[in-house]
């Protein structure tokens, strides 16, 4: 399975309370804070949610 590498690069201040807590249940803490993710249905939903304040690249197998 593919992994995703987030980054929060912006932010969540002055945004939505549901944004704020959708980067909080992605594991984003702080600007520069990166995570890696399965790629799931459910984390591609997420990241289309706070996508104007996350950087994602994809993981192949074996890297």
């Amino acid at each position: 399975m593919a992994k995703l590498k987030i980054t929060q690069i912006k932010s969540e201040i002055d945004y939505d309370i549901t944004q704020k807590r959708t980067i909080k249940a992605l594991g984003l803490k702080k600007i520069n804070h990166t995570v890696i993710k399965d790629d799931t249905p459910a984390i591609r939903g997420m990241i289309r949610k706070v996508k104007h304040l996350l950087k994602v690249e994809e993981i192949k197998d074996g890297e």
